[in-house]
């Protein structure tokens, strides 16, 4: 994962881009501290997976879905939410002291990959510290990762 591109890109093996998507990562910018709303950078992995099999535009409020489905309508009765939507993508840090650990810890920062409103633009940083996609983009990367991928933010 691109900070600089604002892009995630899944690669082969041998290093090769397989496919490339935008995202939209933190407003406040890059950095591990709990309470930044910063994007963490370094070396993580998939720790837990959410959303399999829902549809397209599940809202999800801590990691459970909620019973509704996105629509303008439903955004205009609940405006400033964060809106987490169709599938989550759990990150958990791997180098303690920068992404793993007290006062770092992304796992605990309950930062994610997930989707966002389809209104939403790609390619800038607006987040409040996951790493926001389309929605149907975020469905098909859920169908080609498992638990326990690494992922890399840089």
């Amino acid at each position: 994962m691109s900070l600089d591109d604002q892009s995630l890109s899944v690669l082969d093996v041998s290093g090769g881009v397989i496919v490339r998507y935008p995202v939209s990562t933190a407003l406040n910018g890059a950095g591990e501290l709990d309470g930044s709303g910063c994007t963490p950078r370094g070396e993580h992995y998939i720790r837990a997976m959410v959303g399999s099999g829902l549809p397209a535009n599940t809202v999800f409020r801590a990691r459970r879905p909620t019973g509704e489905i996105y629509s303008p309508e439903l955004a205009a009765r609940h405006p400033g939410r964060d809106w987490i939507l169709s599938r989550i993508l759990w990150l958990c840090g791997l180098e303690s002291g920068k992404n793993r650990g007290a006062g770092v810890d992304t796992f605990r920062r309950f930062i994610y990959i997930h989707g966002t409103p389809d209104t939403e633009p790609m390619g800038l940083a607006l987040s409040h510290g996951c790493i926001r996609m389309r929605n149907a983009d975020v469905i098909e990367l859920f169908k080609c990762v498992r638990s326990g991928m690494p992922v890399m933010i840089r």
